[in-house]
């Protein structure tokens, strides 16, 4: 309702984790390098965990689109509530692999031949885990094994593990203490502080087009923070709505009573 109002050319405040959005604070920042580092340098398991709505899966985009597609080669894996031969049968799809066997045993022999080939075509292949602190034990020792694939001189795979703080207390289990052990890069996103979340609401205007307006006031931002806790997912919730309640008003201006008004309306929701 509001874009063409405030002139947008398109919504600044969606929830979708497009790479063009991303702020890249400090922590972000870090994060990225921390992806690009241990991919880079072959360190084999790398490790990402941050709390809800911080922007993992954004990130995660961002580091996919900065990966050269002429060297390597990419699995993504969103849904990690799979048994060992699912998760097998989705890398292989993922890797573009349309003929693939149903016996967990040949999958295991076909990817180890599949990224054979391509190491030996001159590519790399990363394999990316989304919401890895729902991978089951049993899951999690498959990708251990896969991990196992190697030549004399590198492993075959690079895997990426993201997820929310559940993922730390999974992975200290006994259970997976030999998955641990091989985990070289290890880094945890931090939500916003006050001032990166003032900068972060206006990339994301500036972003979608916005020309100076509207502008959110020192109150409503502090509301906003204080509501937030520097969840980036939250503070699009709260400032979408927040420049609705602004527009209604026909005003340019986001006050502190619009951030509120955003807040209730999301409290409402959430009861």
């Amino acid at each position: 309702m509001y874009q063409s109002y405030y002139g947008f050319t398109e919504m600044p405040f969606h929830i979708t984790p497009d790479p063009k959005f991303l702020y890249l604070s400090e922590t972000h920042q870090e994060a990225l390098q921390h992806l690009k580092y241990g991919v880079t340098e072959r360190k084999g398991f790398i490790v990402l965990v941050g709390e809800v709505g911080c922007g993992k899966t954004t990130l995660c985009r961002r580091f996919m689109n900065e990966l050269d597609p002429k060297h390597y080669d990419t699995a993504l894996i969103l849904n990690p509530r799979v048994n060992e031969t699912q998760m097998l049968r989705a890398i292989l799809a993922e890797l573009g692999e349309t003929q693939v066997p149903n016996k967990k045993v040949d999958l295991t022999a076909q990817i180890n031949q599949v990224l054979l080939q391509r190491i030996a075509a001159g590519r790399e292949i990363v394999l990316i885990i989304d919401e890895a602190q729902n991978l089951s034990f049993e899951v999690f020792e498959q990708v251990r094994l896969l991990s196992n694939l190697e030549t004399d001189k590198q492993k075959l795979l690079q895997i990426v593990l993201m997820g929310q703080p559940e993922l730390k207390e999974k992975l200290a289990a006994e259970e997976l203490r030999q998955l641990r052990q091989r985990i070289l890069v290890h880094y945890e996103l931090e939500p916003f502080d006050r001032e990166e979340m003032e900068h972060y609401i206006q990339h994301r205007l500036t972003m979608a087009g916005g020309n100076g307006r509207p502008w959110f006031t020192k109150w409503a931002m502090r509301h906003i923070y204080k509501c937030s806790d520097g969840i980036p997912r939250v503070i699009n919730n709260l400032c979408d709505k927040a420049l609705l309640a602004a527009f209604v008003r026909d005003s340019d201006e986001v006050t502190y009573w619009d951030a509120r008004r955003a807040s209730r309306n999301i409290d409402t929701l959430t009861d």
